[in-house]
């Protein structure tokens, strides 16, 4: 990390005997963890940070705080439009930052009446989800990546596996063809890096969205971007197509995380391992777990002061920017004196945030990634990791860090179960029938499930 001195987080020189501010860079950090911690010590529970092209903002780190932000919307907006640093002309056009904190037609940059107009018609729509049915799509796509590396003996589980499975489910969900999803995967990871082609990517994205809400004006389906094109918010076309853009990119970056987190402890921590092979905790709760150690989006941008107010014993201004440091708070020591003291049947992490802007989609990444890891370890029973657990190296910007990699070697598969044929959308949110095979008397009867070792059990025995 790089720490400058003497500006202090307004970029101004401290008056006369007043202490200076150190200011880190967010995006100098190699080890963001580390970096919370020495922010925390030096700072308290608020710390100033600067942010690409040297723009000041606050990194909020203690739970809290982070709740106390999440929470009043009538002391921290999430209006970007009142961020100082737009008002003073101090973001360039071409900003690697504009993709996440630029103002669009969000419900996340909204607030009162309009945040309830557009998050009420995302929320429709996703409930209208079926999650068996979604199920079938994290299965049929995890049997065919798998299908692509098995009989190597070989992957790399982030590559292979973690990156591309949540965009073809969460692609299809939104109404793209197979086709569509496959090149989206890296330009909605490189977005949010706030590297100097972030604003390509995002172009790329939003064009390709602006294409599939056209689309489905003509040809709808049982999907999200119909239903948000028919919904009674009477959304206009920028709007549809930034939420689409939304569910896209927190679905899909969110997701990644929370498998490639997962899957190291599998491979890499005994105890967690103990944990899940003696049935002391469950695939869900071990998911609970991650969300609480290693939260998939560590950073969030942004809140923005509506008023000059204090927090964590920081004189914030209005028009400051506030960031969210999910990562930090759900390690405050305040709120978790032993970290090594199991919280995985507890949900009061801040994963999904809290408050009104709480994530509305927390349950289909739970879904996504509770499947696919299951269905996963079912097919490689024996996987386990081809390096040493410290050489894993930790990819880090400023918003999300994760695994860099997973090598892992495994028996190839004698065989996989044929592929399945493209499972259709559901149209509502009920149960999907049952299988049913012919009784003796001609009626039918439910099918009775296979049965299957556990891959769990196995866990403990590595």
């Amino acid at each position: 990390m790089s720490v400058h001195h003497p500006a202090t987080p307004y970029g101004e020189l401290p008056p006369p005997g007043c202490p200076a501010h150190g200011t880190v860079r967010l995006a100098d950090a190699t080890d963001p963890a580390a970096m919370y911690e020495e922010l925390r010590r030096q700072h308290g529970p608020v710390a100033p940070v600067l942010l690409h092209g040297d723009l000041p903002a606050w990194l909020v780190l203690g739970y809290r705080e982070n709740l106390e932000v999440m929470k009043t919307p009538s002391k921290f907006s999430r209006d970007s439009r009142r961020w100082s640093a737009f008002r003073d002309g101090l973001v360039p056009a071409d900003s690697p930052l504009l993709p996440m904190v630029g103002w669009q037609p969000l419900c996340v940059f909204a607030d009162g009446e309009e945040h309830a107009r557009l998050r009420g018609a995302v929320v429709d729509g996703l409930a209208g989800f079926n999650r068996r049915g979604m199920r079938k799509y994290v299965t049929h796509h995890t049997r065919e990546l798998v299908r692509g590396f098995a009989q190597s003996g070989t992957a790399d589980l982030v590559r292979d596996y973690a990156e591309p499975l949540p965009m073809l489910v969460v692609s299809r969900l939104l109404g793209m063809t197979p086709e569509e999803g496959p090149v989206l995967v890296e330009p909605t990871l490189n977005l949010m890096r706030g590297t100097e082609s972030a604003a390509a990517s995002n172009a790329m994205v939003t064009q390709v969205l602006q294409d599939l809400v056209a689309r489905k004006k003509v040809e709808p389906g049982p999907d999200l971007a119909s239903r948000l094109i028919s919904h009674e918010s009477n959304l206009t076309d920028a709007e549809i197509v930034e939420h689409l853009r939304l569910v896209l990119v927190a679905a899909h970056q969110g997701t990644v995380n929370l498998i490639a987190h997962t899957l190291r402890l599998m491979l890499t921590d005994t105890r967690f391992r103990g944990s899940l092979s003696g049935g002391h905790m469950t695939l869900p709760d071990a998911l609970e777990q991650v969300m609480w150690d290693n939260p998939s989006i560590d950073v969030v941008p942004g809140r923005w002061a509506t008023g000059n107010t204090t927090l964590g014993g920081q004189d914030i201004r209005a028009g400051d920017m506030l960031l969210l440091c999910i990562g930090a708070a759900n390690v405050d020591p305040e709120q978790r004196p032993d970290l090594s003291a199991p919280v995985h049947g507890n949900r009061s992490h801040l994963a999904l945030s809290a408050g009104p802007h709480e994530c509305p989609g927390g349950d289909i990444g739970r879904a996504i990634a509770d499947t696919g890891i299951d269905e996963l370890m079912s097919l490689l029973p024996d996987v386990r990791l081809s390096v040493l657990p410290d050489d894993i190296g930790i990819t880090a910007d400023w918003l999300t860090r994760r695994p860099s990699s997973l090598p892992v070697a495994f028996t190839p598969p004698r065989s996989l179960t044929p592929p399945l044929s493209q499972p259709a959308a559901p149209e509502r949110a009920q149960p999907l029938p049952e299988a049913t095979e012919p009784a003796a008397n001609g009626t039918s009867r439910p099918t009775p499930p296979a049965e299957k070792t556990p891959w769990w059990r196995a866990l403990g025995r590595r």
